[in-house]
């Protein structure tokens, strides 16, 4: 597991051990980058459920402003602040100790870009997808990862479907919010 471009380019991250977290492949991570490159440049970003940080990292090495980790596990937790210590990253995130429901209900802090890769078959997207819509910037994107057996999400009010992707095992579901400005015809 590497990250795969801007300034931290190449450097490897660790992964914490055992089957709690299963880190996104670099072909997937690059297929998500690719299609929310423009996205990226000095965004705000949500990692929820971040298990290695790998994906903010990504973010933040291609140009991001901040990143917020959330994970309540203390393996992850420890893997990530190692991680952004490797990439020297650690000056433009905040690494949160808190469980990825109560934070999202709680925090105040609106995001550009959201990323959701809970554990798989458990539900949690479609029950994280309207609290993550709440806080979504105006022209923001959420990224859902789940297994590509199951149905996509639906997103709720005031979101809509950019695109969905599929890498073997692996489906993506990239949605947006569309800014608040009305179009003159």
């Amino acid at each position: 597991m590497r990250v795969i471009t801007g300034i931290a380019r190449g450097m490897r991250l660790i992964a914490p051990e055992g089957f709690d977290v299963r880190p996104t492949s670099d072909k997937v991570k690059e297929g998500i980058f690719s299609a929310i490159q423009f996205e990226v440049e000095n965004s705000e970003v949500l990692d929820l459920f971040a298990g290695s940080g790998q994906m903010g990292i990504e973010a933040l090495s291609r140009g991001a402003k901040h990143a917020v980790f959330v994970d309540s596990s203390s393996k992850s937790l420890k893997c990530i602040n190692e991680n952004l210590r490797t990439t020297k990253l650690k000056s433009f995130a905040e690494v949160v100790n808190r469980d990825s429901y109560d934070y999202i209900k709680l925090t105040r802090q609106s995001f550009d870009i959201i990323i959701l890769d809970p554990p798989y078959r458990k539900g949690h997207i479609a029950k994280l997808l309207p609290l993550a819509a709440e806080k979504l910037s105006d022209n923001g994107c959420i990224i859902c990862e789940y297994e590509a057996e199951s149905e996509p999400p639906v997103p709720p009010q005031g979101l809509a479907l950019k695109k969905n992707y599929r890498y073997g095992k692996i489906s993506v579901s990239i949605f947006y919010k569309p800014s608040e400005e009305v179009s003159e015809e």
